[in-house]
């Protein structure tokens, strides 16, 4: 095995914190790496930032091998056959392509939810480029993890982008060092931080449907405008991933983890993950802060279809399911 990097300890202090604030990251979604001469240390798919102290969550990748299939020139954009260590189970994050395209030492990309508000909206997406003004940053049209992202991503970036805002999915951070990589994202969710509004956290008074428990983010069902977004569709890939398609108004084959009872409150399955759970905390803290004259653009049936059908997601929600 390469040896780590002399700030390796630093970078795991970094990940963990962001994993460990849901403003940031929720369960086992983001992903951070560090470089180090030809040498690529990834978050493995399915693992969760939070315990980047604790757990050997990073694994090793042949850097140039993995830019390869960044460029489409070898693999599949799975990057699995770039790892080093041949005998490791773990998978290398299914978005290790960008981080190999990226010529910055150290990325890490989070679901930020400030980031999430204004990149699900097209007048957030306006006022996010009014915020970041001065930094060096691009906005990224909505692709599908992995590859088709790598591709959206390096078709706008250059040497000097250190700032990714990735329509419908989250946000990406680059600098030289863990330091400069920290001092960066939060400059960044400074300037794109919005209040949460108040919501009343009460319980329904009434028992949740046979084998449901009755969520924390129930509020969401008791407000109109909430409510009908949240049935209205997906607005990021680990909602679809975790949560399914949208919320459903009813339970279906034993399925959804979590349904939405208009005025009333949210269901969720008494066996939901903490993915899942997560997921839904994700989805409330998004609601609760987004403004009032902002219209939400879902990612879409064709896009939902694409995550659910991808074995690379069905790998990571199998793990997450482990834990």
């Amino acid at each position: 095995m390469p040896d780590t990097p002399a700030d390796f300890k630093a970078f795991r202090a970094m990940s963990a914190h962001l994993g460990q604030d849901p403003l940031r990251v929720q369960g086992p979604g983001g992903n951070t790496s560090i470089k180090q001469g030809g040498v690529l240390w990834i978050k493995a798919s399915g693992t969760e930032l939070a315990e980047a102290e604790t757990r050997e969550i990073f694994v090793a990748v042949d850097r140039a091998a993995a830019l390869a299939e960044a460029q489409g020139l070898a693999g599949d954009g799975s990057c699995k056959a770039t790892v080093i260590d041949k005998a490791l189970t773990l998978r290398p994050s299914i978005e290790t392509t960008f981080h190999a395209a990226l010529d910055w030492a150290v990325v890490a990309h989070t679901h930020s939810v400030a980031t999430l508000t204004h990149a699900i909206t097209h007048e957030g997406r306006t006022a996010a480029k009014d915020k970041l003004a001065g930094l060096p940053a691009a906005f990224v049209p909505y692709a599908k993890p992995g590859l088709p992202l790598t591709q959206a991503i390096m078709a706008r970036t250059t040497p000097a982008t250190q700032v990714f805002v990735l329509e419908n999915h989250g946000l990406i951070i680059c600098a030289a060092n863990v330091d400069a990589t920290t001092t960066l994202m939060e400059e960044v969710e400074a300037r794109l931080a919005l209040p949460a509004r108040p919501v009343v956290p009460d319980l329904p008074d009434t028992a949740p449907p046979e084998g449901f428990v009755w969520a924390a983010e129930s509020w969401i069902a008791r407000d109109p405008r909430a409510a009908a977004l949240a049935r209205a569709g997906s607005y990021y890939p680990d909602h679809v991933v975790f949560l399914g398609p949208a919320l459903p108004l009813g339970d279906h084959d034993g399925q959804p983890p979590a349904i939405l009872i208009e005025g009333t409150g949210i269901a969720l399955r008494g066996r939901a993950t903490a993915s899942q759970r997560a997921m839904l905390r994700c989805l409330s803290d998004v609601l609760a802060r987004l403004p009032a004259d902002w219209t939400l653009e879902p990612i879409g049936a064709e896009a939902e279809t694409a995550l659910l059908d991808w074995d690379a997601e069905k790998y990571r929600q199998a793990l997450a399911a482990r834990s």
